[in-house]
């Protein structure tokens, strides 16, 4: 049974001592299949600027055979419980995401996040936090660093990696995904090695810089805000 504490602290203490726990329990070695043929992204959606605190949480199911065809999604909204406070965003969002997944009518053998894995201060990251959670295997897909930094030069090329380096130890890979954008940082969430987080990530690419799971969650969670505020209010 998971700690209510590990989805709704009572305070900062209660999620900080969560999250340590979290992370002890992490696996940073491969347990899933080869070549994972049904998977989710995740993503979420805050409020509009000058809009009531809100979160969108959007779930998307892809077969990989299919890839940009989703077979199911998943949406969950509501008033967060937690209060914004950088490093423990994952409070705010995995009770909306744990919703969304579960309106999936398959548990998927591999999660994508729009977030870090074991990149963070104590490392739990959003990917970390929700892949132990379910115990599913989770990989981290990261737009920008949130500790560490890059270590030698990242190539222009699609492909081009370098180590995300913090503390003496590489929590996870600068990944240039398509030429001359910028790259995205891979972490290992649970149950995925560094390594194969790359090669997973690289292998879901669709001609865009975002894997095409969280690609996609991203553009219906951002749908989904927009349709929001385009309802009438009633007065």
């Amino acid at each position: 049974m998971t700690p209510e504490d590990w989805i709704h602290p009572g305070n900062l203490e209660a999620a900080r001592a969560a999250q340590h726990e979290i992370a002890a329990r992490a696996e940073t070695a491969d347990r899933l299949p080869p070549r994972p043929g049904l998977v989710a992204g995740v993503d979420c959606a805050g409020a509009a600027r000058g809009a009531p605190d809100r979160v969108r949480a959007m779930a998307v199911l892809l077969d990989a055979q299919t890839r940009s065809r989703p077979l199911a999604t998943g949406l969950a909204e509501g008033t967060p419980a937690f209060p914004y406070i950088p490093g423990f965003l994952a409070f705010r969002e995995v009770p909306f995401i744990l919703d969304a997944l579960a309106k999936l009518p398959r548990q998927p053998e591999l999660i994508f996040v729009d977030g870090h894995g074991i990149s963070h201060p104590r490392g739990c990251g959003i990917a970390t936090h929700l892949g132990v959670v379910l115990d599913v295997p989770a990989i981290g897909v990261a737009k920008s660093i949130l500790v560490g930094r890059m270590e030698g030069e990242l190539g222009e090329e699609a492909g081009s990696q370098a180590p995300l380096v913090w503390k003496g130890r590489q929590i996870a890979t600068v990944l240039r995904t398509k030429n001359r954008v910028q790259p995205l940082f891979i972490s290992t969430g649970h149950r995925v090695s560094q390594a194969t987080a790359v090669r997973l990530v690289m292998e879901w690419l669709t001609g865009y810089r975002l894997p095409e799971p969280t690609r996609l969650a991203d553009k219906l969670a951002g749908e989904a805000r927009r349709l929001a505020q385009a309802e009438p209010r009633l007065i």
